[in-house]
C-alpha cells in the first residue's frame, strides 16, 4: 500500500529512491469517485518505473477545475483510496492550479498521462522536456470519467424517487440486485 506524504517527505522519499538507483514515474489528477479507468491509469504509470507518486489536486483546486459541489470526497479521502490502489507507492496533495511546481521539485524521469492526451498536448511537455524527463501517454481509452458517474448516479437517483422507480424496485428481485439470486435471510 502506498503512503500518503507531504511534499517535503515526499522529496525526502525520492530522493532517498534516487540514491538506490530507482527510478519515478508520476501520474496527477483530481480522482474523485476512483472509478476503473483511474485503476488502468495508475496501474499503467506504475509499469513505466520503479516507483510511482500521485499528486492529487486539493479541493480547492477540484472546485475551480470542475466547478459547484465537486470534489464529492475530501482530499484526504481521495489521497487514502488512491495509496491503496495496487501499484502507486507515493501520494502527495498540490494546492496549485498546475503540477508544474511539483515536477520541477522532483523531476520525474516519467511524467504519465491518460489516453485523452498526446504527448504534444500534454500541458507540462515543455516542463519534462526542459529537466530530461519523457512523457508516457498510459491507461485505457477514455471512456470512463467521474462526471459521467455522477450523471448515472442521478439519475438512477431520480429514478428511486420518481414512478418509474416505483416500478423498477417491483422487478427486482428479492436480493435487490437483478440477476442475483435472492438472498437468505
Amino acid at each position: 500500500m502506498g503512503r500518503v506524504l507531504s511534499r517535503e517527505a515526499l522529496l525526502e522519499a525520492v530522493g532517498a529512491d534516487r540514491a538506490a538507483g530507482r527510478t519515478v514515474a508520476f501520474a496527477n489528477g483530481c480522482f474523485d469517485l476512483l472509478h476503473v479507468g483511474h485503476v488502468r491509469y495508475l496501474q499503467a504509470a506504475a509499469a513505466e518505473a520503479d516507483r510511482l507518486v500521485v499528486a492529487i489536486n486539493d479541493d480547492q483546486s477540484v472546485a475551480c477545475l470542475k466547478g459547484p459541489g465537486q470534489p464529492i470526497l475530501s482530499a484526504a479521502d481521495r489521497a487514502e483510496i488512491v495509496a491503496a490502489v495496487r501499484g502507486v507507492d507515493y501520494v502527495t496533495l498540490f494546492p496549485e492550479r498546475t503540477v508544474t511546481p511539483l515536477l520541477l521539485a522532483l523531476k520525474p524521469d516519467v511524467h504519465c498521462k491518460g489516453t485523452d492526451y498526446t504527448v504534444d498536448t500534454v500541458p507540462e511537455r515543455e516542463t519534462v522536456a526542459a529537466y530530461g524527463g519523457r512523457i508516457a501517454i498510459v491507461g485505457d481509452p477514455k471512456d470512463h470519467s467521474t462526471r459521467d458517474l455522477l450523471a448515472r448516479i442521478r439519475t438512477c437517483e431520480r429514478g428511486r424517487n420518481g414512478a418509474a422507480g416505483g416500478a423498477a424496485a417491483e422487478r427486482r428481485p428479492p436480493g435487490g440486485v437483478q440477476g442475483a439470486p435472492p438472498s437468505k435471510q
